[in-house]
């Protein structure tokens, strides 16, 4: 069996995860208060109103205070000269191992959000999908993203 991967999102992205999910659960809120106000002018059933808020907020504290620290703490990484191993999931845990001669294109990215914490995600394209490590610190992302494209490059057959 293979052994855990050992690198870890740094601590700063659990602000951010945070973050996210409040802003998505103003939203959300924004909704219920959408239909507060149609219910007074369009005659729909204002009782469930209250059963949608009291919903809105225990899924709020869910995902603004539960989910992210289990994310954080479940998130592991690790690079090998042959494949990118990552590990994440909160119910439902996934282990993808990405060979390195799979890898088409490596980049980073980043949002308003990450950029204000001075973070970035890792992204890694292969002819399937795209896999992100989320929640590096800019440098450490950049580093990697280098290594990540020139292991890649030494594990292509065409070259």
């Amino acid at each position: 069996m293979r052994a855990t991967p050992d690198q870890r999102l740094t601590k700063k992205a659990l602000k951010v995860w945070r973050i996210t999910a409040s802003l998505e659960m103003i939203l959300y809120l924004l909704l219920a208060v959408g239909y507060g106000l149609a219910s007074r002018y369009f005659n729909f059933s204002s009782w469930v109103l209250l059963p949608i808020i009291i919903f809105i907020i225990t899924l709020g504290y869910v995902k603004i205070a539960v989910i992210p620290e289990l994310q954080w703490k479940r998130w592991r990484y690790k690079i090998y000269e042959n494949e990118v191993e990552l590990l994440y999931g909160v119910f439902v845990v996934r282990r993808v191992i990405i060979p390195m001669i799979r890898v088409q294109h490596v980049d980073t990215k980043q949002g308003p959000i990450l950029r204000r914490y001075r973070l970035a995600a890792v992204t890694i394209s292969t002819a399937a999908t795209v896999h992100e490590i989320p929640g590096l610190e800019e440098k450490t992302a950049d580093e990697l993203r280098d290594y990540i494209a020139g292991l890649a490059r030494e594990a292509d057959p065409d070259d």
